[in-house]
């Protein structure tokens, strides 16, 4: 092959392999699973950070420079300790999360696109070494251009995930929580959860487990979950495998795929529908075969059973009030139906209808995103009721009801909780306080439409509201950790928590 025509080819290559990398990093680290926000994540973030800024040496050496003679020594050392972090990049993502099917795509053609890079500059590296020791300037063009904006680029997220490595090394314990109460009822108890390996799923864990009980995971992939928490967790792939003669002292159902995302076609609400009411009705089943009965079931569902809210209705809804008649509503009542099973075999229920949960995962990290890069403000004029929840008063909830500390539910009874804060406020309200609170400017609005095309029905999740009290939860005494937005947001963005 000609060398300049194999120049050009490993040029493209090197600007494909720099194009797939930003695609992997912004969307499935920064968005989809906020990896700077994750706790098991931090050596993960340490591997990316040192290979970002190999990549950022490789594309600028190559966009400018000919690595002639001996220096070639030095740039495949560079590439084959790249190759190496990659490899244990490999195995530490597979100890520590479970990867959406579209990054391990991504990973693959990324692995492929490398291997031809590496291979074909090797074969041009035969050229460089006939030149004399040294970098020898040798522009081309908008290659020369396009690669360097990627070495800025990349070199950028390395050093943005060496900072939020750094910060997840350096960040306090997670919040204490009792699930037993004191002496001299206090015990050891045996969990059976769904969904635990999801955001709030996983807090909770760790919660349960720094509390001294012990937990039996039921999850799709049993292997990653153990391994999410250091094998402290039993976890099954079936219920089957889980003898009914085994004692659960309390079950705790958050099963569910996440809602937003893509548009709600037909198969796609068959699967958010399956991942509820099909679980919880099987998760019913196990509990109906079971030799001994939990004490208590804890199971999820959505303040979206309330339907929208017009923005002008200043009223408050209360668990007593009606269902709508929306997807999200029709689904939240349906899986709220598969959960009354359980008092059919006379257990007692608690139905928990979350709002939106602010925590280091979940929905915050997106709703952040356009903050941080100053272009958040009000989305579809901003009077929308945006009724939230800290992860840590979600957490704090479930322990309140396993301690039993509200009112006595009776066995074959359920009582709805709203896990909602106080304190419901507008989205134009919350951007403002988020800016605050990141020190950014909250000035660029952003219309319906845009949101409604992209998402279709599923937009409703972002542009409509309601204003949700946690009428229960307060009337039965339940204390707060973070009643109000700005103290919340303060403790989750790295201020101070709050005592």
């Amino acid at each position: 092959m000609n060398e300049t025509l194999l120049l050009t080819v490993i040029l493209n290559l090197l600007l494909a392999q720099g194009l797939m990398g930003a695609f992997d990093t912004l969307w499935h680290h920064e968005i989809r699973c906020a990896l700077p926000r994750q706790l098991n994540a931090a050596a993960e973030l340490r591997l990316h950070a040192v290979r970002a800024v190999l990549y950022g040496v490789l594309f600028a050496g190559i966009a400018w420079f000919a690595w002639g003679g001996g220096f070639l020594i030095l740039l495949w050392t560079i590439v084959g300790i790249e190759v190496a972090l990659t490899l244990r990049d490999f195995v530490v993502e597979d100890q520590t999360r479970a990867l959406p099917p579209s990054e391990r795509v991504t990973h693959t053609l990324l692995a492929i696109n490398g291997g031809a890079l590496f291979g074909l500059l090797a074969w041009h590296s035969a050229s460089w070494w006939a030149l004399p020791t040294g970098l020898h300037w040798t522009p081309h063009g908008w290659h020369s251009g396009l690669l360097t904006a990627c070495a800025i680029g990349v070199t950028a997220s390395g050093l943005r995930d060496a900072v939020a490595s750094r910060a997840l090394f350096k960040r306090p314990a997670e919040a204490r929580f009792d699930f037993a109460g004191g002496a001299p009822r206090r015990r050891a108890r045996t969990f059976l959860l769904t969904g635990g390996t999801g955001f709030i799923g996983q807090t909770l864990v760790r919660a349960l487990l720094a509390d001294g009980h012990r937990v039996i995971l039921w999850a799709r992939q049993p292997r990653v979950a153990s391994q999410l928490f250091d094998g402290r967790a039993a976890c099954v792939a079936s219920l089957a495998e889980l003898d009914p003669a085994t004692v659960i002292d309390i079950v705790i159902n958050l099963a569910g795929a996440p809602i937003l995302g893509p548009r709600w076609s037909a198969a796609r609400q068959r699967t958010l529908i399956a991942s509820r009411v099909e679980t919880t009705r099987a998760l019913g089943d196990w509990l109906a075969a079971a030799a001994h009965r939990p004490s208590l079931m804890i199971s999820a569902s959505a303040i979206g059973y309330y339907g929208i809210q017009r923005p002008d209705d200043p009223c408050s809804l209360d668990e007593s009030a009606k269902a709508g008649n929306d997807f999200p509503a029709r689904l939240c009542a349906q899986w709220e139906a598969a959960a009354a099973a359980a008092t059919q075999i006379g257990m007692p229920l608690a139905i928990v209808r979350l709002g939106i949960v602010l925590g280091h995962q979940g929905a915050l990290p997106a709703m952040l995103l356009p903050v941080r890069i100053g272009l958040g403000g009000p989305l579809a004029g901003g009077r929308q009721a945006l009724s939230w929840i800290h992860v840590d008063d979600v957490i704090g909830a479930f322990a309140w009801l396993c301690r039993g500390d509200g009112a006595v539910i009776e066995p074959g009874q359920a009582a709805v909780y709203n896990l909602v804060a106080p304190e419901v406020v507008t989205q134009a309200t919350f951007v403002r306080a988020a800016a605050a609170t990141l020190r950014r400017p909250a000035l660029t609005p952003t219309p319906a439409w845009p949101l409604r095309l992209l998402l279709g029905e599923s937009a409703t999740l972002l542009l409509d509201g309601a204003r949700v009290a946690p009428a229960r939860l307060t009337g039965e005494g339940y204390a707060f950790r973070f009643p109000a937005l700005k103290p919340a947001l303060a403790a989750l963005l790295g201020q101070r928590r709050q005592p």
